[in-house]
């Protein structure tokens, strides 16, 4: 068994933990849950965010990434890999850090969804007001 780094990764309901392999014999593989990376995530412009760690710390296709990513959807699931994949980095030169800030990589997004009111449909809506 190769040695990996690992980094979780949180968004909303999403937890992902990132290992990433720098000894890799897949040359660069990237897979998320057993699938191939484009596969899972399929939307225009969703590689090129999971992807911008490693754009970043110019390691593009050098080191083999696996994701093991539940809970939540598309979008939190994402932000969460990317999150997960930055501090892996850091792990793994922690010179990192600073550009990975910088780039954003490494906030957690802190916004969940509200809870449902008493009395109202959602969060904040509020039934439609009737004079009679």
């Amino acid at each position: 068994m190769a040695r990996y780094l690992e980094g979780i990764g949180r968004r909303k309901k999403s937890s992902a933990r990132v290992r990433l392999y720098p000894e890799g014999e897949g040359l660069g593989s990237f897979t998320v849950n057993g699938k191939d990376v484009k596969e899972y995530f399929p939307r225009f412009g969703d590689f090129s965010i999971l992807n911008g760690p490693l754009e970043d710390a110019g390691f593009t296709g050098q080191m083999d990434v696996t994701v093991q990513v539940k809970g939540g959807g598309t979008t939190g699931q994402r932000d969460a890999v990317r999150l997960g994949l930055a501090r892996a980095l850091v792990m793994h030169e922690e010179e990192l850090r600073g550009k990975m800030r910088e780039e954003g990589h490494l906030t957690r997004d802190p916004r969940v969804k509200e809870r449902k009111k008493p009395g109202l449909k959602r969060a904040r809506k509020a039934p439609t007001y009737t004079k009679r």
